[in-house]
């Protein structure tokens, strides 16, 4: 009987989930296949262990408390503090105070969520209140404590309510969207092969499709979570390497961000595309804003601030990615490396987009920056800032530790960076 049991009650299901997992390097491809995995990796058929206990009328035999937390029963592991391939969340319990979250995808940790930072009191100084809520995505997840934004009750620039956010909002648990040889994506048609989110993912042939990237939902998805308009845009041009989820302290994770993502972004944010038309006061992104001449010299030759020195051949940092501008994935493949191969930085038919300043889960800042975007030094004497260092003024450390604020670049030391750095908006604009 211990075979098939594991801790929380989970059932058989975790095994086929280890037995998949087994045969293939990246685990979580290993399930998904880039389209439907076991159906019992997610569904109880008999509710023998009654894992939904809680849950109102669950008729799509959910083995967990609801959608969120079945998706995190895979991608959160208790006890895993460093970086490991799927998993996007940290559990609570291994990020104690003043200890960050410990994962690195590129699109964040949901921990970060659960993270609240107060400072100052008033004075010259002044104070301020980072709330866990305003990091990222609220994702509902009851099972691991993760709850509805209970200030925004639709989403930013759109009218998805928040109450509905689930991680099967973004990501299509049934993995229909596939991508074609032609570069056409349907939700019928060849099956698919194999996930085509990777640079080591196989090619869409004649007879056989590859899963869109990370399982997006496209044109005519909605779930039962909420009866609103289906998505009108379909998931990006995009391609992760194979390691994807580790530290950089020695080189970048290159996603190689083709075209599309802003305007998948505004299936929920529609008003935030290109700046949302005249008079609108978002910062414009989609592949209709191309990074202008002055954009493209000041990425390339911006290092740190106070350097311009650089080299168009090396000037591409994941801290501030683009989009390339193309849907060419022999192309893409190329450009996905962890090893700072692909290092080149944007060309004339380059542009910006929503993730060039935000992660898609979360990060330690707020509204999901990849950096602190509401302070003037991100390092501060050589050092990251950190309310553990006396020396530094509290709006320029905001309540984080240093530790918490290094983890929000991914590890890379306060070196890699000038001496007083400023905001990596001058990537682009080189105020400094």
């Amino acid at each position: 009987m211990a075979l098939f049991s594991c801790p929380g009650g989970s059932s058989l299901r975790f095994w086929i989930f280890l037995l998949a997992a087994a045969t293939v390097g990246n685990s979580a491809s290993a399930f998904h296949s880039g389209g439907t995995g076991e159906c019992t990796g997610c569904h109880d058929m008999h509710q023998a262990h009654s894992p939904s206990e809680g849950m109102d009328n669950n008729v799509a035999l959910l083995a967990g408390k609801d959608p969120g937390s079945v998706c995190l029963d895979c991608h959160l592991k208790a006890g895993q503090k460093q970086p490991d391939s799927h998993l996007v969340a940290t559990a609570d319990q291994d990020m104690p105070a003043g200890m960050p979250p410990g994962q690195l995808t590129p699109a964040g940790d949901f921990g970060w969520l659960k993270k609240n930072f107060r400072w100052g009191a008033g004075g010259g100084e002044g104070g301020g209140y980072s709330p866990g809520e305003r990091h990222g995505h609220n994702i509902v997840a009851d099972g691991y404590r993760f709850s509805p934004d209970t200030e925004r009750i639709t989403a930013p620039g759109g009218t998805y309510p928040s109450n509905s956010l689930s991680c099967i909002s973004c990501h299509d648990p049934h993995g229909k969207y596939r991508r074609f040889a032609g570069g056409s994506i349907g939700t019928v048609g060849a099956p698919i092969q194999a996930s085509g989110s990777y640079d080591s993912s196989p090619d869409p042939s004649g007879d056989r499709s590859v899963g869109v990237y990370r399982l997006l939902g496209g044109k005519g998805y909605k779930t039962s979570l909420y009866d609103g308009e289906p998505f009108t845009a379909d998931p990006p041009s995009a391609v992760s390497p194979s390691t994807y989820n580790r530290k950089e302290d020695a080189g970048d994770t290159r996603v190689a961000y083709g075209a599309g993502f802003s305007e998948w972004c505004a299936n929920c944010h529609p008003r935030f595309l290109a700046g949302g038309g005249a008079g609108a006061k978002s910062h414009p992104a989609g592949g209709i804003v191309k990074l202008s001449r002055n954009v493209i010299a000041n990425y390339n030759a911006y290092v740190v601030s106070g350097n311009l020195s650089g080299s168009s051949s090396t000037s591409y940092t994941s801290m501030v990615p683009f989009e390339a501008g193309t849907s060419d994935y022999g192309l893409l493949k190329r450009m996905a490396k962890s090893d700072g191969s692909a290092a080149a930085g944007p060309g004339p038919q380059a542009n910006v987009m929503c993730l060039s300043c935000h992660r898609a889960h979360a990060s330690g800042w707020d509204h999901g920056g990849r950096w602190n975007l509401k302070s003037e030094f991100l390092v501060y004497n050589g050092q990251f800032p950190g309310v553990d260092d006396s020396t530094v003024p509290t709006r320029i450390s905001q309540g984080r530790t240093r530790a918490e604020t290094r983890k929000t670049f991914y590890d890379r030391p306060p070196t890699a960076y000038a001496t007083y750095q400023r905001s990596l908006c001058n990537k682009c604009h080189a105020m400094d």
